[in-house]
């Protein structure tokens, strides 16, 4: 027995003569020939076994059999004309890619995100966070932010985070462990690194204490926690586990809120930080990215 299968298509010739009233309007918003149109037609009349049309001297008129097979076609054509379009932009939206490591993007960009969202709702963005990130302008589009010291960048990088440091630690592991009111203090204290290479990109405990002339006692560090992402050093500094070095811009709003506390003095090393790379190849999504994340760290 011969399929009876009705194509899409004709569904669709069929809902655009009805729209436009005659066969060769109909083929030329569909970018058809009559004939085509005419094949198509009389293919849907035969496998629904029904005449639709009546052909008149100037255009057609349906028959009841077409005013019923219109009443459902042009509702279910429309619908998939907004899909069609809904998909085609979802498609087209812009997307930007930003490279970072996982301490920037978890302690300081996602929290600003919602606020990017807002003000630019239809760009999509793609957070790629990893350590392994090249510090020169990427050749495919994507924006980075990179530490690193000056000299390591070329002249359009720009400084987001200086970096600045001081000890941070909770209210509660003050209470138990003392105020750590004086250096020699913080140095005998249960302290939490994080792993890095030598000689180290960034402050470290050595160099923090180093800085400010305190050596620690060999007998210090039993209990010294280690991690390898920042983003862990913190948790375990909230989790009352010990004292951190905090980066000033990561763990601002954890100071703000009292979640963690300052425990030692601050240091600075102007020449480090958290750069902002732009592509070679620009353009005004990237721009748009770079322009929010300045303002965001306060840069005009």
């Amino acid at each position: 027995m011969e399929s009876r299968r009705v194509e899409l298509g004709w569904m669709r010739t069929f809902s655009e003569i009805c729209k436009t009233g005659s066969l060769s309007a109909a083929a030329n918003a569909l970018g058809l020939t009559q004939p085509a149109v005419s094949y198509q037609i009389r293919r849907l009349e035969e496998q629904l076994g029904v005449s639709l049309l009546k052909r008149q001297h100037r255009g057609v008129e349906l028959t009841a059999e077409g005013q019923r097979l219109l009443d459902i076609v042009a509702k279910s054509v429309s619908e998939i004309d907004e899909l069609a379009r809904r998909f085609r932009t979802e498609t087209d939206k812009p997307t930007i890619r930003l490279r970072t490591d996982f301490a920037f993007s978890s302690l300081w960009l996602i929290p600003r995100m919602h606020a990017f969202r807002t003000l630019y709702p239809e760009v999509d963005i793609q957070i790629v966070a990893t350590q392994r990130i090249e510090k020169g302008r990427s050749d495919d589009g994507d924006i980075a932010v990179v530490f690193g010291r000056r000299s390591e960048f070329d002249r359009g990088a720009v400084l987001l985070l200086p970096e600045k440091v001081a000890p941070v630690c909770t209210q509660g592991f003050l209470d138990r462990h003392g105020s750590l009111s004086t250096l020699d203090d913080l140095a005998r204290t249960r302290l939490i690194h994080l792993d890095t290479e030598e000689p180290s990109p960034w402050f470290d405990w050595r160099t923090y204490l180093a800085e400010l002339g305190v050596r620690r006692d060999g007998q210090a560090g039993q209990g010294d926690l280690s991690f390898n992402t920042y983003s862990l050093v913190v948790q375990a500094a909230i989790g009352e586990q010990g004292v951190a070095i905090g980066w000033m811009g990561l763990v601002d709003s954890l100071l703000a809120t009292g979640m963690l506390k300052t425990a030692g003095p601050a240091l600075e090393a102007p020449d480090r930080g958290y750069w902002l790379l732009l592509p070679r190849t620009r353009d005004a999504q990237n721009d748009l990215l770079a322009a929010w994340l300045m303002a965001e760290a306060g840069i005009d």
